[in-house]
């Protein structure tokens, strides 16, 4: 049996084992890493032979840090990136490839459609009505997104919304503020099954979740790279964020909001948190923070969109999809309820 596992920023981890009377046997590790002593791989070996077929991470885990020699260094990798390596051999951690992806391409919404998509998709493809999903989204007006924990009054200024025309909407993940408009961003989903991120910690799932978005990045020119815990940046600047939210029928949404051509002095009139870390920089560093993807590629915002969509189905497989006349009539319904109410906008005033 073989599995492998791509350390996020890190070393690849190989294992081949085979399985005798319901447990580990002949477990062999390898990989690009590094290690020293080297003696420490006899170690890693020696501590998976003879656990059960069906261990835990963190029953692999455990026994990983009691059997390797305290002076051991691993470079590039972890315990942990062991255990995924080990299950993902045995069958039972999954990979993108094994399920087959649909692809849904940009349908402007409004705002609060766009809240309401979010809770109805993931609940679709909990209850295998919808294959894994990525959603690419298209903004029908302008907007703020306030994350789920944070106070309405303290990061929106109101009445310059009301002045913009820019409509305020509170989404169902935590983080922070977005502020988008038509053609600005570039908004994505994934519903993912759970067990895809099953081994991995809350933390680790962010960038193993966006580690296509960062080849597809790189492919158009941007030295991009995950910055921990949720940031999409390059060595100019931030460029997006992402943010999770694990849902209990076994579906995880992850989405990313990435900057393409921000206006950064709206940005500053209506976000009161933008105007407060900003006050001693101005407008110019506002531009600068949030990194518009236009500047570093010079492409049009389509021209990234495509590369992202190549990129994925070449990692990951995919085919085109579109939304289910269903699925519109129930996120409508969302949409016009819970996601319009006051006390949903303002249940953290």
């Amino acid at each position: 049996m073989h599995g492998e596992y791509k350390v996020h920023g890190g070393k690849l981890v190989v294992c081949d084992l085979e399985v005798r009377d319901g447990k580990l046997a002949d477990v062999q590790i390898a990989g690009d890493f590094f290690l020293e002593p080297a003696e420490a791989l006899t170690d890693i070996c020696n501590s998976l032979n003879g656990l059960p077929a069906a261990a835990s991470v963190e029953t692999i885990v455990a026994a990983l840090n009691a059997g390797i020699r305290a002076d051991a260094a691993l470079i590039g990798f972890s315990v942990e990136a062991i255990a995924i390596a080990v299950r993902r051999a045995l069958g039972v951690a999954k990979t993108w490839r094994d399920y087959e992806w649909e692809i849904l391409d940009g349908q402007p919404f409004a705002p609060t459609m766009h809240m309401a998509l979010e809770e109805v998709l993931a609940a679709e493809v909990g209850a295998g009505r919808r294959a894994p999903t990525l959603r690419f989204w298209e903004w029908e007006r302008p907007a703020i997104i306030i994350g789920s924990f944070q106070s309405l009054k303290n990061e929106v200024d109101m009445e310059a919304c009301r002045e913009y025309g820019v409509e305020v909407v509170r989404r169902v993940t935590g983080g922070g503020a977005m502020f988008v408009e038509p053609g600005s961003i570039i908004t994505y989903s994934l519903y993912a099954p759970a067990e895809l991120v099953a081994d991995m910690s809350f933390a680790d799932s962010y960038a193993f979740l966006d580690q296509w978005v960062l080849k597809a990045l790189n492919e158009v020119g941007i030295a991009a790279f995950y910055k921990p815990l949720n940031d999409i940046a390059s060595p100019e600047g931030k460029i997006g964020g992402a943010a999770q939210k694990r849902f209990s029928n076994g579906t995880v949404l992850h989405h990313v909001t990435m900057a393409y051509d921000m206006d950064a002095a709206k940005m500053t009139k209506v976000l009161r948190i933008g105007r407060e870390k900003l006050s001693d920089k101005g407008t110019a560093s506002a531009a600068k923070r949030v990194d518009p993807l236009k500047t570093q590629t010079g492409l049009p915002r389509e021209a990234i969109l495509k590369s992202m969509t190549d990129t994925f189905i070449g990692l990951n497989g995919g085919r085109k999809s579109a939304l289910t006349e269903a699925e519109i009539a129930a996120a409508e319904q969302l949409a016009a309820g819970k996601f319009s109410s006051d006390e949903w906008l303002n249940h953290i005033p």
